[in-house]
């Protein structure tokens, strides 16, 4: 009980109506809670007591996801304002062609600058003269226009990591081979660094991402009992920046948006491709990148006409597979031509609810798993993919509900609560005020 009147109070602290203050004394915090249902919120006895105050006095809505539906091309959306055709981050990210067997590979440690092929709501605010911070943001390697970044890779040396540890907040043991430490760990690290952010530097806007709803959706499926756990886990998180917040002396201009970049489906089956274009002979022709509820395949696209027909004759019937789609369909789900990008592939795999493409090389072309997992990739059409989209505090009215949003929708809003201008965002604005 303590505890809900401590939110409710810094929550109802984080609302007064709408004064335009000025865009340096504003604070917007972009909060990511990787892999979170927008279907989960339909279940009242959901244990995030956090978000529901958030929800009560502020807003709330269904958002709608881009293709593909998976992590790093729907954080970007969420930043350009635009679908992966246009953003260029079509992976976890970017795909290389290497010359060689396998053709592709995806590579995480490019460049931001290198990596995202539209203009940012973060860039807008650096060069606007606002402060930005990033902790384990994605696709935002090195990015020149962050001004704090904690990243997904952090090391002693970092400048906010370096500072963390000179105070007695983190230790360097606590980084040491950081990218094999169990998520929660790792969740509990990015937090800490976050409340460190808000407390010390106050910036104008702070990216923020958590993933381990995401990794424990994938391990033991969603609406699981470990599912419920890493939800409870994740409203504590939120918690702690709303107090930081609060201590930093920022309430009356902070701003909270906490979001998802897609949702999950179950499965209990397993669709490996290469098998059967190996039975067919094609072995080390095409290329499968399975993407979970979707796969890419990659073939020589100077010898797409002969290449395509042999691909679809030997994945047809598959059991599964639901549609073989080709360049024809791309544009329509906002990806791009083939001949365009050389990360696209020349066809895309759709999987059957209850399946989930994978890159094994053995057993079976279609195989049943020990347990249900989860997974995410499938057609943002699907309303199981749809994500969460929560605001509130300043500039958002208490009571708002929105319906149903896209998430190319949340940059222009960002913009607009910072003051700033995102003239080549394709969404618009969300009626939060």
């Amino acid at each position: 009980m303590k505890l809900l009147v401590m939110l409710a109070t810094i929550i109802a602290l984080l609302s007064p109506a709408f004064a335009q203050a000025p865009p340096q004394q504003r604070m917007v915090l972009m909060i990511s809670l990787d892999g979170f249902p927008a279907y989960a919120l339909d279940d009242p006895k959901l244990p995030i007591p956090t978000l529901r105050h958030l929800i009560e006095n502020g807003g709330s809505a269904r958002m709608t996801t881009v293709n593909p539906t998976i992590t790093w091309p729907n954080h970007t959306a969420m930043v350009t304002g635009v679908h992966s055709d246009q953003h260029g981050v079509l992976a976890n990210g970017t795909i290389s062609r290497t010359g060689g067997w396998p053709p592709v590979k995806v590579d995480e440690q490019v460049d931001k600058e290198k990596m995202v092929h539209a203009p940012t709501v973060y860039d807008a605010a650096y060069k606007a003269g606002l402060t930005t911070a990033q902790v384990n943001w994605v696709a935002i390697n090195r990015a020149p226009t962050i001004t704090w970044p904690f990243s997904e890779w952090p090391s002693p040396e970092g400048p906010v990591e370096s500072e963390m540890i000179r105070k007695g907040i983190i230790s360097a043991t606590d980084l040491e081979k950081f990218e094999r430490s169990n998520i929660l760990f790792r969740d509990l690290i990015w937090t800490t660094a976050a409340v460190h952010l808000i407390r010390e530097h106050k910036p104008n806007l702070l990216l923020f991402h958590l993933l381990s709803l995401d990794s424990v959706h994938h391990e033991y499926g969603p609406r699981s009992l470990a599912a419920l756990s890493a939800f409870a886990f994740l409203d504590g998180c939120v918690s702690r920046l709303l107090e930081a917040v609060n201590a930093a002396g920022m309430r009356e201009h902070a701003t909270f948006i906490i979001v998802s970049d897609h949702g999950f489906k179950k499965h209990t089956k397993q669709i490996r491709p290469a098998l059967a274009l190996a039975a067919a002979g094609l072995a080390g022709t095409a290329y499968v990148l399975p993407e979970g509820g979707s796969a890419y395949v990659y073939f020589d696209q100077s010898k797409a006409a002969e290449l395509t027909s042999k691909v679809v004759r030997a994945l047809e019937g598959v059991e599964g597979i639901d549609k073989i789609i080709g360049p024809d369909g791309f544009a329509v789900l906002g990806l791009p031509q083939p001949d365009r990008d050389v990360q696209m592939c020349q066809l895309l795999l759709t999987a059957k609810d209850g399946y989930s493409f994978s890159g094994a090389a053995g057993g079976p072309v279609t195989a049943s798993i020990p347990q249900q997992a989860g997974s995410h990739g499938y057609l943002a059409t699907d309303p199981d993919m749809d994500a969460i989209f929560i605001a509130s505090g300043y500039g958002v009215r208490a009571g708002v509900r929105l319906g149903r949003i896209a998430n190319v929708d949340v940059a222009p809003t960002v913009a607009r609560l910072l003051g700033v201008s995102l003239p080549t965002a394709n969404g618009r604005p969300i009626p939060i005020q």
